[in-house]
């Protein structure tokens, strides 16, 4: 059980004695509960533990004592009103008190950000038993009145916003509505649907071109439009290789060359034929749902999709929600937390403390790398646990900290959390970033996301028991898990471990120019000298391209996996030679990285760092050394597909051996150009991998699945990959698992 977790039967109990006590009674034995629930004995404790106790309630009044869970009968008493007065409270206890605030159920909007700091440790911040409290870091709007049509408007300046203040979001009846534009969003199709494209003759992605830049495209007359604030309006565009997505306002338009010139420079420079829409003017809102705000008068328009009842809409206001710095053993627990700007919960220098069992939902405005549902950085042994977290403009949970040069771990996890719909604003939102030293990732269910499940880059990280299907939709060179290594230390000494990947899609163009999915996507995506990385006994099914990416990687052992269905291969392996741009571009970097740990003792037994990037090339010009890929189960089902693809890898320093190969009964394909001029032959290219050293012991059979028709990968007891040391892999244990810290069980997708 995790720490801090409510006994199922002690949780129970709890509801019933909500429903079954007057409010003193209850507030009593509330306090009985909470000692039980800490361990302490209950005659001794029972009392004490009611004295720690404040309530907050929608029926509540802040001049009230907060000890009472309703109001009492002659109303002299009660909860508190806010969140902010049961904090003030809860620190005059003495230091270490261990203060326990219950939110009662309701509806909160919490006015300004909730601050814990040092003063705060060991307070326990929860819903109430039985109940589900909604905190809410945004405005509900009134007084709408007719405009024009379907279209609505009301007064926001009236409704206390100040002159200026940003709206980003709109959300009615719980979901966020699309921001007036064109083309218009496409909800049969929100992926490929909704887009207008760059004029001009197409470019391929990796071309270079002298002098480009990045603040302008040409549009198509067919999307010429007419704003009266034309400043106001801003390009929302995937530029060039359709990794991500930027949010830049106009400066100007010419309209005889239709050329936009943007205020900002897009990450890369926007191409012909790139995807792009206009949002943020009056004369886009057409379509149900939209909404725009003029910030010159304070007019908020909207066309609701349906009627608007009271407390339908919500427009966020607050960056942050709960921010906690510099506190120990604080625990946030069963809250409902949705509508801000930025990150929901931030942790920062925090030790011991627990977001558990939470829903955060509709959090994250911005087109940058920073928003989070929850963020942990700094500290140590910080977990989130259990939480639900869905339509996050950018990432669900980050996790950093740790010393990379000491090696020391931060031991902050994220465990047994459902994510999923992240990156609905920043398409380079993931659903688990997890970076620094000693931090963990377990468990979790991830799906519906634009790029990655999880993107990692740190030492000595764990990625194990998750469940990762259905991302990578709307970009491509992706996968569902990513790290780099441009620094040669990053993220050496990660485990992937016993996780599920599947359906892992990627949206590009093919090379006819026309999008399509599935498109140039992976499912463990090693990329730029990533080296030092155990990948070991997970299961990957079903990528367009191919199951497991290493891109110049070194010293990466690929062990005891299930991988089924790569599209063109299994394995794909590229590398670079000493005399690539990209290697010399890189190299400096490299050197510095490893300069900065090479001498220091926790660094001595990392595998692979006897080496220096600058004596890394090998006397025939290649890098890659190093891998080792053994007693793994390969099947290929596409015709053509390949087991490996290996570019410019010595394949003197490469390994494997004691695997299960299964080509559906055809011969299995390599392709591997180890050498320039040196490739196998284009017929019996097995027995000419085997001839070369490789795979000696390795069988080419069916490896006896369960039942592969329904994804069952288990292995029959007659498996030939278990003669060979295969060990059977945990299905019961991967993916989310009943817990007191979930949010809710059973888990529905």
């Amino acid at each position: 059980m995790q720490r801090d977790a409510v006994p199922v039967g002690l949780k129970s109990a709890m509801t019933r004695l909500r429903l079954d006590t007057t409010p003193a009674l209850h507030t009593a034995l509330v306090g009985l509960l909470l000692s039980l629930w800490a361990g302490r004995p209950a005659a001794a404790a029972g009392a004490a533990e009611a004295a720690r106790v404040y309530y907050v309630s929608p029926a509540g009044r802040d001049i009230w004592s907060g000890r009472l869970a309703a109001p009492n009968v002659a109303g002299t008493d009660g909860p508190f009103a806010t969140l902010a007065r049961a904090r003030d409270a809860a620190r005059t206890m003495p230091a270490g008190g261990g203060a326990t605030i219950l939110v009662e159920a309701g509806e909160y909007e919490l006015g300004a950000t909730l601050t814990l700091g040092g003063q705060d440790s060991g307070l326990t911040l929860a819903a109430a038993p039985g109940a589900k409290p909604v905190l809410r870091g945004g405005t509900m709007v009134r007084g709408f009145q007719a405009y024009k049509g379907q279209i609505l408007k009301a007064d926001l300046r009236s409704q206390g916003f100040n002159p200026g203040e940003p709206v980003r979001q709109l959300l009615f009846e719980g979901t966020r509505q699309p921001l007036a534009r064109y083309p218009n969003f496409d909800p049969k199709d929100p992926v490929a649907g909704g887009w207008a494209y760059a004029e001009g003759k197409p470019i391929p992605m990796y071309q270079e071109v002298p002098g480009e830049d990045h603040h302008t495209f040409r549009y198509k007359a067919a999307d010429a439009r007419q704003w009266a604030h034309p400043e106001d309006v801003e390009v929302f565009v995937f530029a060039r290789y359709n990794w991500w997505n930027d949010l830049l306002p106009i400066r100007s338009i010419d309209r005889a060359s239709r050329t936009i010139t943007l205020a900002k420079d897009a990450s890369y420079a926007i191409r012909p034929g790139d995807r792009y829409f206009f949002q943020n003017a009056l004369e886009e809102l057409d379509a149900p749902g939209e909404w725009y705000f003029d910030r010159r008068d304070g007019m908020l328009y909207f066309w609701p999709p349906s009627p608007i009842k009271a407390n339908s809409v919500c427009l966020p206001r607050l960056e942050t929600m709960i921010d906690i710095a510099g506190a120990s053993h604080v625990t946030l627990r069963g809250l409902t937390i949705e509508g801000c700007n930025g990150t929901a919960i931030a942790l920062r220098d925090c030790t011991d403390c627990l977001v558990a069992g939470n829903t955060i939902r509709n959090v994250g405005s911005h087109v940058t790398s920073g928003d989070s549902a929850v963020s942990v950085s700094g500290g140590k042994n910080c977990g989130v646990a259990g939480n639900d977290i869905c339509y996050v403009g950018g990432t669900g949970i980050t996790l950093s900290g740790g010393d990379r040069k000491t090696l020391t771990p931060a031991g902050h996890w994220a465990d047994n959390n459902v994510i999923h719909h992240v990156g609905v604003i920043y398409k380079q939102g993931v659903g688990i970033e997890l970076l620094g030293v000693g931090n963990r990732a377990s468990h979790n269910l991830i799906h519906d996301g634009p790029r990655f499940g999880i993107m990692f880059s740190g030492n000595n990280l764990a990625i194990e028991y998750n469940e990762i299907h259905h991302v990578s939709l709307e970009t491509e060179d992706t996968g569902a898990i990513y790290t780099g290594g441009r620094d040669w230390i990053s993220s050496r000494g990660t485990v992937v471990r016993y996780n599920y990947f599947h359906d892992i899609l990627g949206f590009g163009r093919n090379a006819q120019g026309q999008w399509e999915t599935p498109h140039f996507a992976w499912g463990v995506y090693l990329d730029d000298d990533a080296a030092g990385v155990d990948v070991i006994g997970n299961v990957l099914v079903r990528c367009p391209r191919a199951l497991i990416h290493l891109h110049n990687g070194r010293d990466n052992v690929i062990e005891n996996n299930v991988l089924v269905d790569g599209t063109l291969e299994a394995l794909e392996c590229n590398g670079w030679t000493g005399g690539s741009t990209t290697w010399k571009s890189q190299l400096p970097t490299m050197i510095d990285g490893y300069n900065a740990v090479k001498d220091q003792p926790a660094w001595r037994a990392m595998r692979g760092m006897d080496i220096s990037p600058a004596h890394a090339v090998l006397p025939d010009g290649l890098v890659m050394a190093g891998n080792v890929f053994r007693r793994n189960i390969v099947v290929c089902r596409a015709s053509g597909a390949r087991v490996f693809k290996l570019s410019n890898v010595p394949l003197d320093h490469f390994q494997s051996d004691d695997n299960v190969v299964w080509h559906m009964g055809l011969p299995p394909l390599v392709e591997a150009n180890a050498r320039r001029g040196a490739q196998l032959p284009a017929a019996d290219q097995w027995p000419a991998w085997q001839q070369l050293g490789l795979d000696k012991s390795s069988v080419v059979a069916d490896p006896m699945f369960v039942d592969p028709s329904k994804d069952d990968y288990r292995l029959q007891p007659a498996s030939p990959a278990l003669k060979l040391g295969f060990r059977p892999i945990p299905f019961d244990k991967i993916g989310p698992h009943a817990d007191a810290n979930r949010a809710t069980w059973p888990v529905r997708e």
